[in-house]
């Protein structure tokens, strides 16, 4: 069994990837991923002179807008894995007409959100936000007051959110990569200069903020379009610009793959902020170390993340092309990518976990002992089960098999890190470190369950969607 064997069966001229083609897919992905990331930094970083309660205000905000666009992505994930197997299968007219009803659907769908958002702003806000004890009346209206305005223009950027997420989407399914790069690159330098300006030469505070995101984000999903319209030659396109009309044999294929996967990131979420909220009980030292440990530790799976993006694309193309012994080929080729690149990433975090608390986040020495047992536990532990946890069940994902993986992720997210995290941090004793025990404790189910599922091949007799 494993990969040499399969090397020795399969006739590596017959394979629809070459390495140089995988390489190219993989590294636009993960240069993509860490612009994502940067982009939340970049817009603290920039708010931050305007004083702790527009800082607040946007993160209040921020873990609404997460939620969402997770949303948006899941059911794009949905249209993709259609679109991917569609062109393995050599029907690039039936991707094309697939990649419109996603464009159709994800439309219809953002607008509402972004619409009761916008209406129902301050009921949500006020369910979110629960002001710390002690906190001050002035303090608790002037945070609410930034949360209200960011929120506002936030709601207003979900249709071009959920059109992003669609068309790129899509042209990872094509195996282009670069493009999603290129705009993704041009996104962080508009909302840069566009936080410059609005926030700083016109003093515009978080308005300013929420205007320059919303700019990038149409910006974004505007040019994606063009492409679409304009590139012709491309194995997906929207041809001449005209009405979409509702087909609702596609819509419903995509909502079947992207409804799952939809609620097994909204569970995903929810299921942070309810541990946010124990965090905050364990006193400011173990605040800020959770803080700094989930933005180190969110860069340390940036590959991983990109290789799983990259295996709905592969895979997806496999199944559709009825290539089933190459789509097992490439998971357990991409797995070990996973592997070898987590490896050299997460050694070096656990070697200098000290000095990045110290040096580039500034924290006391408190913080910085828990911070950096919370790093090296979480690393370890990631070497050996992020991939199988997270990267694996994309591949499943690929195949259509999106509903065994919301109730695994979902079973592990509420047992193991919601249910755990109270046993480990509140009645063990534990503090924020138990939180990220549990955390790995959910690592554990998700790796026993998605590896059974994987080598039994019950994801292979989902069929081809194409």
């Amino acid at each position: 069994m494993g990969i040499v064997r399969k090397k020795e069966i399969i006739d590596e001229s017959t394979l629809m990837f070459s390495r140089k083609q995988i390489i190219r897919l993989l590294i636009p992905l993960i240069i993509e991923q860490f612009l994502t990331i940067s982009i939340g930094l970049f817009d603290t970083m920039m708010i931050s002179p305007k004083g702790e309660a527009a800082v607040s205000g946007v993160s209040l905000v921020d873990t609404i807008n997460t939620l969402m666009i997770s949303l948006f992505a899941a059911l794009a994930t949905g249209g993709t894995v259609i679109a991917a197997q569609q062109l393995g299968n050599g029907k690039n007219k039936d991707a094309s007409a697939s990649a419109k009803q996603l464009l159709f659907t994800v439309m219809v769908l953002s607008v509402a959100v972004g619409l009761f958002c916008f209406i129902f702003n301050h009921q949500l806000i006020d369910f979110v936000y629960k002001p710390k004890d002690g906190a001050s009346e002035q303090d608790m209206t002037e945070i609410l007051s930034n949360a209200y305005i960011y929120f506002y223009v936030s709601a207003l950027s979900y249709p071009f959110i959920g059109l992003y997420n669609a068309q790129a989407s899509l042209f990872r399914a094509m195996g282009n990569s670069r493009v999603t790069m290129i705009v993704a690159l041009m996104v962080n330098g508009v909302n840069i200069i566009g936080n410059a300006l609005f926030i700083h030469v016109f003093d515009m505070g978080t308005m300013g903020a929420g205007l320059a995101t919303l700019i990038s984000r149409a910006l974004a999903a505007l040019v994606l379009f063009v492409l679409f319209i304009k590139k012709k030659d491309m194995p997906i396109s929207f041809g001449k610009l005209e009405m979409i009309k509702p087909d609702g044999k596609i819509i419903k294929k995509i909502l079947s793959l992207g409804i799952p996967s939809g609620i097994e990131n909204s569970i995903f979420h929810v299921g942070k902020v309810m541990v946010a909220s124990l965090v905050s009980t364990f006193g400011g030292a173990a605040v800020a170390a959770n803080a700094v440990s989930g933005s180190v530790l969110g860069f340390g799976d940036l590959a991983g993340s990109a290789i799983g993006l990259a295996m709905i694309t592969v895979v997806g193309q496999c199944i559709g092309a009825g290539k089933l012994d190459q789509a097992d080929y490439y998971i357990k080729k991409l797995m070990k990518n996973t592997y070898v690149l987590l490896f050299f990433v997460r050694i070096a975090i656990i070697i200098f976990a000290p000095q990045i608390c110290k040096y580039m986040f500034s924290l006391k020495p408190e913080s910085t002992e828990i911070a950096v047992k919370i790093m090296r536990w979480h690393s370890v532990n990631a070497i050996v089960f992020w991939p199988t946890a997270f990267a694996l069940p994309n591949a499943l994902r690929a195949a259509g098999d999106v509903k065994y993986t919301m109730v695994v992720s979902s079973i592990a997210m509420w047992v193991c890190r919601i249910g755990l995290s109270f046993v480990f941090a509140k009645y063990m004793g534990m503090g924020v470190l138990g939180v990220w025990v549990a955390m790995t404790c959910d690592w554990y189910l998700r790796t026993v369950m998605f590896v059974i599922r994987f080598v039994r091949g019950k994801w292979k007799l989902r069929g081809s969607l194409a």
